[in-house]
């Protein structure tokens, strides 16, 4: 029987995605667990497994097709020796557009462009299972179904032995969303027709002169829409502070020396694992910075989760340090630099960069001497570090000089207020101008 596959959502964030590439043909022969294709997501590329047995029969969304829905039909999976259903194809992505020698801009889209998938009759809701009765799933499909709030009990299962896998929770996510869709329209109807509609979005600015367009990419536009809207809707505010950083680099050198005795694969510490640290166990001595707000009340995170942000040529991602305060330096520095990496070669798993409850952001590599950082929702503050530098210094009344770093913290005001933030900040500094105390 003829099976659909659906554009999976591999994040919760994720509406709709770029179908990257097909790693197999029609025609070819899958299995459970085979990697068929990659997607492009609001964090990385991502490769998409196999659920079911069976031949591609038909593939309906081509390689490098942007704006694919979640729950979206993709392909269609066949048995051996059956012929694939005839199904509407999307068209292959059109070309970017490019503007003529007056700055125009011209493009081949039609109204025909954007295919209508058959609306099928809505099924009814599956049975519920008893509360006593035992469920049988695949691990991934609980992962999916803890995200999305769904009741398991609820979703049928095809797999062996009625065991509920990927391809079912992606169903049952697919049925409740047009559920909600069509409990919302009466009362969208209902809606008294003096309300305004809202403002339109102001037109993009105009581009003057000879210029190259380059198309954003899915992570692109998650990036502006997220800090546009950061930046609208949450009030931030900032404090600065000077810390000396001559500690630091002597307890630094003095870790990696000793390292270094181990053997040349002996991981070395940077100022930025230390620099982790220092913020875990300020989030633990001050909580309430380690939270969220909603409309409901602050959210106040039991684990200390540090998202650190990391440049990679498409943008910006932000893998977490889980529990940092409860890791030593010389682990977190490992952790960090393999998550560095395989965030650079996209090849992060959605639990690594997803969460946390505060962010650093360091650009002290690049010489940055001061900046601001916006705040990642829902988190209610982000630090920024910036490079250290020999300043001249005052010292029991005596010039000298000394490395110094000026760090900001930005802030959620709905839920911190300037003395705590000032109060954070002033821990963090004793933390860092006091480094043995991270060991501790």
């Amino acid at each position: 029987m003829a099976t659909n596959i659906l554009m999976p959502a591999l994040s919760p964030t994720m509406t709709e995605g770029r179908l990257a590439r097909w790693l197999k043909a029609e025609g070819e022969r899958i299995k459970p667990g085979d990697i068929i294709a990659e997607i492009e997501t609001d964090k990385a590329t991502m490769e998409v497994e196999a659920v079911d047995e069976g031949v591609l029969g038909q593939i309906l969304v081509p390689a490098g097709t942007e704006g694919v829905k979640v729950n979206q039909p993709i392909a269609v999976l066949v048995e051996a020796g059956e012929a694939a259903p005839s199904a509407p194809k999307i068209k292959p992505p059109i070309a970017p557009f490019n503007p003529d020698v007056n700055g125009q801009a011209s493009t081949t889209a039609t109204p025909d462009d954007t295919t209508v998938f058959p609306s099928e009759p809505e099924p009814p809701p599956p049975p519920r299972l008893p509360d006593d009765a035992r469920i049988i799933a695949s691990p991934l499909a609980r992962r999916m179904a803890k995200q999305a709030g769904l009741d398991l009990r609820q979703v049928p299962g095809t797999g062996p032995n009625g065991r509920v896998v990927k391809a079912d929770v992606e169903a049952a996510l697919a049925r409740g969303s047009a559920r909600a869709e069509q409990a919302a329209k009466p009362a969208q109807a209902q809606i008294a027709p003096a309300i305004a509609a809202p403002p339109p979005k102001p037109a993009s600015a105009p581009v003057l002169g000879a210029h190259r367009l380059v198309p954003h990419s899915t992570m692109r536009k998650v990036i502006a829409r997220r800090l546009s809207e950061s930046k609208q809707t949450i009030p931030h505010f900032y404090v600065s502070m000077d810390i000396r950083l001559d500690a630091a680099l002597k307890l630094r050198a003095e870790i990696n020396a000793r390292s270094a005795k181990e053997g040349p694969d002996a991981t070395k510490v940077s100022v930025n694992d230390l620099l982790i640290k220092a913020a875990a166990k300020t989030l633990r001595k001050h909580p309430n910075v380690n939270a969220s707000y909603t409309d409901e009340g602050t959210a106040l995170y039991d684990e200390v989760d540090i998202a650190v942000a990391v440049s990679i040529p498409d943008g910006l991602i932000t893998p977490v340090i889980r529990s940092a305060d409860r890791k030593g330096v010389v682990a977190i520095s490992h952790e960090m630099k393999d998550l560095a990496a395989r965030a650079r070669a996209g090849k992060l798993k959605p639990e690594e960069f997803q969460g946390g409850g505060f962010s650093i952001s360091n650009m002290g590599m690049y010489g940055v001497t001061n900046f601001s950082a916006i705040i990642n929702p829902p988190q209610a503050g982000i630090l920024a570090v910036s490079a250290g530098e020999q300043r001249p210094v005052v010292t029991d009344g005596a010039l000298a000089v000394a490395t110094v770093m000026t760090c900001t913290l930005s802030v959620d005001h709905r839920i911190v207020d300037g003395a705590l933030a000032a109060e954070w900040l002033a821990s963090f500094k004793g933390f860092v101008e006091d480094p043995l105390s991270l060991l501790l």
